[in-house]
């Protein structure tokens, strides 16, 4: 990233998604966001914490092999690392995310410094209160952007919380389904984003609707859509957003104009749903995205 850019840190889980058939796939929306952005040059820094444990260390291989930032990946010896356990009811996955894992213990010392940054967090990392507070210390000593990723999962949330860190936020990212949760003012989805967006006094707002695109409003009253070519084949939906979010990391980031910003983003989330898994290991799967957007 060239020196005038601001650079990005990233916070919260990194974790292993485990199937019934004891398949596993490496994730975590934040991990998400930071190997994909990594992946396009930027070099982000990722704080998170994972245990002492296998699982760990295969989360510390695959950074490596990715080359990302280990500085602020913290170790855990008493927690293990992040689990959620997939089980299948009646056709239909259903998801334990496993409690006090190491993410939810991230600690204070050692962290990144953040003038001129973005820093990007979601919600479930901070359903503990170490983590929490951890994230606090951070946005203390922050001075720049703030992008939160909302992702509401039972029992792990509460509208309190939730409200605060959206009211420290300048860029919000959410699915209608928790812009509805988190707002019940308004006739239709327009008026829903424009409230929230009015009432958390926020720089931006992107909803993304899955197959039926996304929409992005600005404090300035800038509106821009994005809708998915209706050919693309879909072989796996997972992380989709978070790919959508790594480019309006780009975007913001960059400066690009906001439709720019979503119709890219929109591009790159319908490249990952022709994939399997949330992430890319081959590295020349970005290559053409950097060329063509100029981030060499």
């Amino acid at each position: 990233m060239k020196d005038n850019n601001i650079q990005s840190i990233i916070f919260g889980e990194v974790l292993f998604d485990i199937f019934p058939d004891g398949k596993s796939m490496l994730g975590g929306a934040p991990f998400n966001v930071a190997s994909h952005l990594q992946a396009f040059g930027q070099r982000p820094g990722f704080v998170s914490r994972v245990g002492d444990d296998a699982d760990g260390h295969r989360i510390i291989s695959a950074m490596k092999g990715r080359g990302m930032d280990m500085s602020f990946l913290q170790i855990d010896s008493i927690h293990a690392t992040g689990r959620v356990e997939v089980r299948i009811d009646a056709g239909e996955p259903d998801y334990d995310i496993v409690k006090n894992r190491a993410y939810d213990f991230i600690a204070p010392e050692g962290l990144p410094e953040t003038d001129n940054t973005l820093l990007y967090h979601g919600s479930l990392a901070l359903r503990n209160a170490e983590s929490r507070e951890t994230l606090a210390r951070l946005k203390n000593q922050h001075n720049g952007i703030i992008f939160t990723d909302v992702n509401l999962r039972d029992p792990w949330w509460n509208v309190q919380l939730v409200d605060r860190l959206v009211d420290d936020a300048d860029w919000v990212k959410l699915n209608e389904d928790e812009l509805n949760m988190l707002t019940e003012e308004g006739t239709d989805d327009n008026d829903k984003i424009s409230h929230f967006l009015s009432l958390h006094n926020l720089t931006g707002v992107i909803v993304t609707r899955g197959s039926r695109g996304a929409t992005a409003l600005t404090a300035t009253g800038e509106i821009a859509e994005a809708t998915p070519d209706k050919e693309i084949r879909v072989v796996d939906t997972v992380g989709a957003g978070d790919a959508f979010a790594s480019v309006l990391i780009l975007g913001i980031c960059h400066g690009w104009s906001l439709s720019l910003m979503m119709e890219r983003a929109q591009s790159f989330a319908s490249h990952i749903v022709g994939r399997q898994g949330a992430t890319v290991d081959d590295m020349s799967f970005y290559q053409p995205m950097i060329q063509s957007w100029n981030l060499m």
